[in-house]
């Protein structure tokens, strides 16, 4: 679905700090679908500059597939953790009202939900704007810290880098470690498989915007292929939810032997394609 389509849908009220989402009619009969508009919407959140909003969301007639329900909830409890000061729901019809009602109750969250937009923009302006003076993010991570983790294999042509037990707390923590990454790939002057171990590696809501964007400029560019290993549950499973609507395969493994051994299934494959 095009971003025209996604950016109708986003407004933004900078005087009165809301971001209003139009799901009115919206059909989210996948994940993909889901994922999809979740990414453009961090995307236009990032653009603003300003981290924290309150959320009006127009949910009149809007469908959700069972299918789709995991991304759907997972996504929006990480956008709100991430970007919300409240978040009000207006207009739900009565398989979505029960639907959102259902949720709260398994995920401990209060819906906010309301009949008209009027009544939503009431209670809005009856919540508190917990919005901070813009600052620059603190340095999470000391230099070195990225050093020891990243290594170059020359016979198997693998750059391994290694996010164990790392938290990528915000954007400047992914801008500093890919920085970092970037120039030490430009040094060699080539391509490389990348292997990335994602043990215990924790990405939040406030990093996953620019993650997403650095991870695939850096595959773009310098990846003969990715896998991954070791994924804990939580990050393996955004990973896969993002895969589908960005178009990557994430190829996640569960062992660095697995991971090793399906980069030299991708490189065998390369080189028949080559001299086929």
């Amino acid at each position: 679905m095009p971003h025209t389509e996604h950016d109708r849908r986003v407004r933004f009220d900078d005087s009165h700090a809301i971001m209003e989402v139009d799901f009115s009619e919206f059909d989210f009969d996948t994940s993909a679908k889901v994922n999809a508009f979740y990414d453009r919407i961090e995307e236009r959140i990032a653009d603003t500059g300003e981290e924290q909003w309150f959320f009006l969301v127009n949910l009149r007639d809007m469908r959700i597939d069972p299918s789709a329900w995991l991304a759907y909830s997972r996504r929006g409890r990480a956008l709100n953790h991430a970007h919300s000061m409240g978040s009000v729901r207006y207009d739900g019809s009565d398989v979505t009202r029960e639907q959102i009602l259902r949720a709260a109750n398994t995920d401990a969250f209060d819906p906010n939900l309301f009949a008209t937009r009027e009544e939503a923009i009431e209670r809005i302006s009856a919540m508190p704007n917990t919005r901070r003076p813009k600052v620059a993010h603190e340095r999470s991570h000391a230099f070195h810290d990225y050093v020891r983790r990243l290594t170059f294999d020359e016979a198997r042509r693998v750059m391994e880098v290694d996010f164990s037990h790392f938290t990528f707390n915000n954007s400047r923590d992914v801008n500093e470690f890919y920085d970092y990454i970037e120039n030490r790939i430009r040094e060699t002057e080539k391509r490389w498989y990348f292997l990335v171990n994602l043990n215990g590696c924790e990405i939040l809501p406030a990093a996953w915007v620019q993650y997403a964007h650095r991870g695939k400029r850096l595959n773009t560019a310098a990846s003969l292929g990715t896998v991954r290993f070791a994924a804990g549950s939580e990050t393996e499973t955004d990973i896969r939810l993002r895969a589908e609507s960005q178009g990557f395969d994430p190829n996640i493994r569960n062992t660095r032997e697995d991971a090793l051994a399906r980069i030299a299934e991708m490189h065998a494959a390369r080189l028949q394609g080559a001299t086929s």
